[in-house]
């Protein structure tokens, strides 16, 4: 049977899926949860948000699937899969779903030991990244720490993107977004050298760090971010530490943060070479070779 979008008749197979669940978008999972919880759930039945199910049934079983993009993202994300397998058509059918919201990528997060890694490389996954999530949760700060962060403002805007360009290598610009968040934390200097992206969940708190090399005493100003981090009451706080930022890592061992372990950034583009059509020439005129194909969003499941 081809992979169909999950209907409301489906909803009662949900609780034998919700034990198998494999998150594949740490973010989502570490402030939300597990996707299968009722609760969770019920925003993936919102039709005016770009959350999409599917559901795939083979000799071997059923496999449900689920991808999100965020408004201000130009890919998706593969956010989960239960059980922990990836059949390749449950994988085209999400692609092409994502391709319909114009996404040029689907970007997911695994253990390289999972047996899931292997098929999600056979289904066009390639690794760009490799990332670590920092539990920050037990760690008490000393009293009287100065305030040296502030709350991201729209004049931030421009230097968040400017320091972004000078961390971030190239590869992963185009699936590595810091969108404008009335959450971000400025590290309060002369000049913008450290800057946290936050997202809140009724979970916990996620954090990613835009950190310059040059930023000084790194140690002072984590255990200072944990006190100025707005609306945390007792959440649990979690810090994505991705391979082109691993210097910071010692100084979070360093402070008591618990690490978990590696995980592949995979990539799968989105987008394929179409053909020209070009008209055929009278007797006579020149031929030109057509120098290049024009790139195309998938649109269908076809």
């Amino acid at each position: 049977m081809h992979p169909r979008p999950l209907e409301l008749f489906d909803l009662p197979k949900l609780p034998r899926y919700r034990d198998k669940v494999l998150a594949l978008d740490s973010r989502r999972a570490l402030t939300r949860g597990n996707p299968l919880r009722a609760e969770s759930f019920l925003s993936y039945l919102n039709p005016k948000r770009r959350i999409y199910t599917a559901i795939s049934e083979d000799e071997e079983g059923t496999v449900l699937g689920g991808i999100i993009q965020r408004a201000e993202e130009t890919f998706a994300r593969l956010a989960y899969l239960a059980p922990a397998r990836a059949p390749l058509a449950l994988i085209d059918h999400l692609a092409a779903h994502a391709g319909t919201w114009q996404a040029r990528q689907i970007v997911t997060e695994i253990s390289e030991t999972s047996p899931l890694f292997q098929s999600l490389r056979q289904c066009g996954f390639s690794v760009y990244s490799r990332q670590r999530i920092w539990d920050l949760s037990e760690i008490s700060p000393p009293a009287n720490l100065p305030a040296l962060w502030r709350e991201e403002k729209e004049i931030d805007l421009i230097p968040i993107q400017h320091l972004q360009r000078e961390i971030v290598p190239p590869l992963l610009q185009q699936v590595e977004f810091f969108a404008p968040s009335s959450t971000g934390m400025i590290c309060q200097a002369d000049e913008l050298l450290a800057y946290v992206d936050s997202t809140h969940g009724s979970q916990g708190i996620f954090l990613r760090p835009l950190i310059h090399p040059n930023t000084d005493d790194m140690r002072k100003k984590l255990l200072s971010l944990l006190v100025s981090l707005p609306n945390r009451h007792s959440l649990p706080v979690y810090l994505c530490v991705r391979s082109y930022q691993t210097w910071i890592e010692p100084i979070l061992e360093e402070i008591g943060a618990k690490a978990s372990e590696s995980q592949a950034v995979m990539v799968k583009h989105l987008v394929s070479k179409v053909r020209e059509e070009k008209t055929v020439p009278v007797r006579g005129e020149k031929v030109w070779a057509n120098p290049a194909a024009t790139i195309q969003h998938f649109e269908s499941d076809e």
